[in-house]
């Protein structure tokens, strides 16, 4: 018994070729961003935060310069990232911007958090990169090691418990919690609001 190959599955040997969605200039930039982000930004001192917010605004990165990175801290593509003024990142936590990566004022992401601004189109057989946002606005608290997907908007005040895993828009000025993360309560205004 013969197998027959339909001929319209099978695309020929330059179409199965992998185009890289990056262009070479963005790649440069990654390579020199891996090298400078594992010297002068990793090994500076826990109290150097305007050093690291200045090497990043060097790679195009939009950081207040009241920004508090600690130096563990791994991004990719800074260029994508924009960071609001006496906002801080903890230790460990990943900023993995392929699309854009936008946090407001006053955020505290605790150490091990990781915003994740890229997924693959799993409906194709060739799994494209595609690049959503994530948005986190003003007076946010991302507990440690919270998981925050690809097209996500957390709302002003929201505070996401410890180990919470996000993968659609959370409401402000509420608490929530769990996998996927869940409103559970409102959050107290904020003394001054």
């Amino acid at each position: 018994m013969s197998m027959a190959t339909n001929e319209s599955s099978v695309a020929p040997p330059a179409e199965r070729r992998h185009v890289s969605t990056w262009t070479t200039r963005e790649k440069i930039g990654r390579t020199l961003w891996y090298w400078v982000q594992a010297t002068l930004f990793r090994l500076s001192p826990r109290p150097m935060y305007r050093w690291r917010a200045w090497l990043l605004r060097l790679f195009g990165a939009d950081v207040h310069p009241t920004a508090r990175l600690r130096p563990t801290v791994q991004i990719e593509v800074p260029w994508h990232l924009t960071i609001g003024e006496s906002s801080s990142v903890g230790d460990l936590a990943i900023l993995y911007c392929l699309g854009t990566i936008r946090i407001g004022r006053n955020v505290t992401i605790s150490q091990y958090a990781h915003l994740c601004a890229g997924t693959h189109d799993f409906t194709r057989r060739d799994m494209p990169l595609l690049r959503p946002p994530i948005v986190v606005e003003d007076e946010v608290w991302l507990a440690a090691d919270v998981f925050v997907g690809p097209e996500v908007t957390i709302g002003a005040g929201c505070v996401v418990g410890a180990r919470s895993s996000v993968f659609e828009d959370l409401p402000a000025w509420s608490i929530c919690v769990g996998n996927p993360a869940r409103r559970v309560k409102e959050r107290p205004r904020l003394s001054g609001d």
